[in-house]
């Protein structure tokens, strides 16, 4: 069992269920120093109150959220107020309060300068503030507001008492996931996968269950817990709103995965440990990763769903799948369960489609972490290759894993690719980037009999713990590159996204790729960033020895990037004419340019310092 797993002295046949009033939500705030208003796929907030019933449904795709303004919250019949007084940690450049290494917590008018990040840290940091004692009150920040607030029940941003809609995704107070009844209703009559049952090529197969909603935090702290039931119930919501739920899919009937199937990516300690929680009222793995009497099923339903998904998809007998499950899993590692997860469903599924046939699986992680636990799994396996697009910054972003130079071990070096963001804010132009240039080529050369995403959706536009900016429009592009690297055969498993409604509009963009429609195109797309230019090439400069067909790409983008730094001199000197015989460098004016600008130009790095203000050419810099 895990060593620092706690639990409470619980009675015999004491129930752990949870209530279905009990939402808890989690966000975080938007980029660029500011709060983010946007909403996802052009859904804004629902207006309601106690006296106001009505549920306004301006996308079909998305979770409907309905304002009761009750404050109060029934967790197992005690009350529990949204007004609490306690948080919240230091704001970084984008915007977003980091705790730690990992999260962003609220908008900068509720912050208070708290612990400088730390590098490299876990998730198990995740608001623990209190260095002195072992008080289990890692979801409670340090430093304290004297004024009321509520949060968000959309996003779990917390929010001054004033405000009547959220400061990061203007959800209106009081707003709860409405639709999951009409889902659940629509249960009993969905077409279920049976053994003999013949089905054309193209039909999508659903992996759900409801004892999954029954893993959830049993106590009850100052923040609601960002990994929480209102996440499947608000994705079922959309699917049944946008009519893809039951007339489109079929469900594939649930099961647990058996020791058997695990032991084939977890030890026996590991499993041992999570099968344990089932005589525990609560208890944590690590501090922010919860368990309690239902969590063990709930994970075994999360794997075996996967397992089955991918065993029907390699067969044949559906042409691909979605599997709507929790707990996450791309953390958990070989013996250790971490960041939200207990059991691998990404490395199950990929070893369940071996065993149906599969010679090589492609893993694309593109959750806003890096999934360290997969990596770990199969970093020595050629056969499985793993390629992830996280935020990394140097290895200060949970869970300070997936340099660029984490390239695998062995026999399978080279089928391990990182492509590590730099900062937070990435929106779509730099995941397609990425894709076009490195994702694709290398997974048309590894042609896979299957390809399986960890399909987390925590690096969309209203994360409350990615703050990044992909749009639903992002992840239906890059569904639909990745229908052709099997010959459509692709499994998506759920992951993060702790945004209800980016996360719900996000996956059903996702699954109607999935059913045939056409990819959603944004009009507004941009060029990369400069950040993402220099991400790719590095990836691309490391990669190529192990895939030569990245050489092109290599050359492209260096040539990208050689025009975007002829740009960015010709802005220079226009500026320096502009500013010529001013007060002080003009560089110190610009508001819009960073201070300290490196590009790499002709295997050399070019530095403008913060303090001369010179161009220098380094030459001993590494491209």
């Amino acid at each position: 069992m895990a060593s620092d797993m706690r639990s409470l002295n619980s009675q015999k046949g004491q129930s752990c269920g949870v209530s279905d009033q009990a939402c808890h939500s989690k966000s975080k705030s938007g980029n660029d120093g500011k709060p983010s208003h946007a909403k996802a796929n052009g859904v804004s907030s629902l207006s309601g109150s106690h006296n106001d019933e009505k549920i306004l449904k301006e996308n079909s795709g998305a979770c409907n959220l309905n304002s009761d303004h009750a404050n109060p919250l029934s967790v197992d019949g005690t009350k529990v107020s949204t007004a609490r007084s306690e948080l919240i940690d230091s704001s970084g450049h984008d915007g977003c309060l980091h705790v730690k290494n990992e999260s962003c917590m609220a908008c900068d008018d509720l912050l208070q300068e708290s612990d400088k990040e730390q590098p490299g840290g876990t998730l198990e940091d995740l608001f623990s503030f209190n260095d002195e004692e072992d008080d289990d009150s890692d979801w409670e920040p340090s430093a304290r507001l004297a004024l009321s607030r509520w949060f968000c029940l959309n996003c779990t941003v917390p929010n001054m008492e004033g405000f009547t809609h959220c400061q990061n995704c203007d959800e209106l107070k009081g707003s709860v996931v409405v639709g999951y009844d009409a889902f659940k209703a629509h249960l009993a009559q969905a077409a279920l996968l049976s053994a003999d049952a013949a089905l054309p090529s193209v039909s999508t197969a659903v992996g759900f269950d409801e004892r999954m909603l029954l893993h959830s935090e049993i106590e009850i702290k100052p923040n609601p817990h960002p990994e929480r039931p209102d996440r499947l119930r608000a994705i079922a919501a959309s699917l049944a709103a946008a009519g893809i739920f039951p007339s489109k899919c079929v469900m594939v009937p649930p099961r647990e995965i058996t020791k058997e199937e695990l032991l084939r990516v977890h030890t026996s300690d590991h499993i041992d440990s999570v099968e344990q929680t089932k005589n525990m009222l609560y208890s944590y793995f690590t501090s922010d990763t919860y368990a309690n009497g239902h969590s063990a099923c709930a994970a075994k339903l999360a794997a075996g769903i996967c397992a089955d998904l991918a065993n029907l998809i390699v067969s044949g007998r559906v042409r691909n799948g979605f599997a709507m499950v929790r707990p996450p899993g791309h953390h958990a590692g070989v013996k250790q369960a971490m960041g939200f997860c207990l059991h691998n469903n990404a490395a199950v599924a990929a070893l369940a489609a071996q065993r149906a046939g599969a010679k090589k699986v492609l893993i694309v992680d593109w959750d806003v972490h890096h999934g360290n636990g997969t990596q770990e799994i199969f970093d020595g396996d050629n056969s499985v290759l793993y390629i992830s697009l996280h935020r990394h910054e140097d290895g200060s972003f949970y869970p300070g894993t997936g340099a660029a130079n984490e390239v695998g071990v062995m026999d399978g070096q080279g089928f391990s690719v990182n492509i590590p963001w730099s900062r937070g804010g990435v929106g779509d132009n730099d995941y397609i980037f990425a894709f076009k240039h490195v994702v694709l080529p290398i997974a048309a050369e590894f042609a896979p009999d299957i390809t399986i995403i960890s399909a987390g959706f925590d690096a969309a536009r209203g994360d409350p713990l990615g703050c990044c900016d992909v749009t639903p429009a992002g992840y239906s592009r890059m569904a639909s590159m990745l229908t052709a690297c099997s010959q459509g055969k692709l499994l998506v498993i759920l992951e993060g996204g702790y945004n209800l409604r980016s996360i719900s509009s996000s996956a059903t963009e996702v699954v109607k790729v999935l059913l045939g429609d056409s990819p959603v195109y944004d009009t507004d797309a941009t060029e990369p960033s400069e950040e993402g230019i220099q991400t790719v090439l590095q990836v691309l400069s490391i990669q190529q020895q192990f895939w030569p067909v990245l050489v092109p790409s290599f050359a492209s983008v260096l040539a990208l990037q050689r025009s975007v730094f002829s740009r960015y001199t010709t802005e220079v000197n226009k500026m320096k004419r502009k500013h010529a015989g001013g007060a002080g460098p003009f560089w110190w004016k610009w508001g819009s340019k960073r201070l300290l600008y490196e590009v790499l130009f002709e295997g050399r790095c070019l530095r403008k310092t913060k303090d001369t203000g010179k161009e220098k050419l380094n030459d001993e810099a590494e491209p």
